[in-house]
């Protein structure tokens, strides 16, 4: 992995198994139940002009990745409940990049933060009720051209939290050792 891609895939790219057991269902769960605390504590005490400050070069400042985080696991809210609501729908994408350059990227973090608890507190009531059969439910996403079942969002979801959070933490450890 050459550098470029090290500072945009920390953890790697996400990666789907063939199968989904109980176990790795339950580690997704786990991650994305505590995505929103890990990235408080990793963001808390920094500081404006930190929060301004790209993750890595042609990045998102670490503002825009929190905020990031929050629409992004929003439209998992919304995916996840027409997907069991409906057969086989057709999920709408957005452009994430302009997403980031809106004017509510620039209010405080703890906007996000909060709105991040109150997203997952309704993911993972839905997520707990959920039956087995259901995690095979599917959408499609025509930005990929592809089908993706529950256990996909899970495993994406539970990836994606971990992949921001190592942009952040990342950067900072590198502020650390300069």
């Amino acid at each position: 992995m050459n550098n470029l891609e090290a500072l945009k895939y920390p953890i790697g790219r996400c990666q789907y198994p063939e199968v989904y057991t109980p176990e790795l269902i339950r580690s997704y769960m786990l991650a994305i139940e505590t995505f929103p605390k890990r990235l408080e504590l990793a963001v808390q005490s920094l500081d404006q002009s930190t929060l301004n400050q790209c993750y890595r070069e042609g990045g998102w400042t670490l503002n825009q990745v929190i905020h990031h985080c929050a629409d992004s696991h929003m439209n998992m809210l919304i995916r996840l409940k027409l997907t069991l609501t409906e057969d086989n729908p057709i999920i709408k994408p957005y452009d994430e990049a302009e997403w980031a350059i809106q004017a509510d990227f620039d209010l405080p973090f703890n906007n996000a933060i909060t709105l991040l608890y109150c997203v997952h507190a309704r993911i993972m009531a839905i997520l707990r009720a959920l039956k087995p059969e259901q995690l095979i439910r599917k959408y499609f996403h025509p930005q990929y051209d592809r089908e993706f079942t529950l256990n996909d969002l899970l495993c994406l979801y539970a990836w994606h939290g971990d992949h921001h959070l190592a942009h952040i933490t990342s950067f900072l450890t590198r502020q650390n050792q300069a």
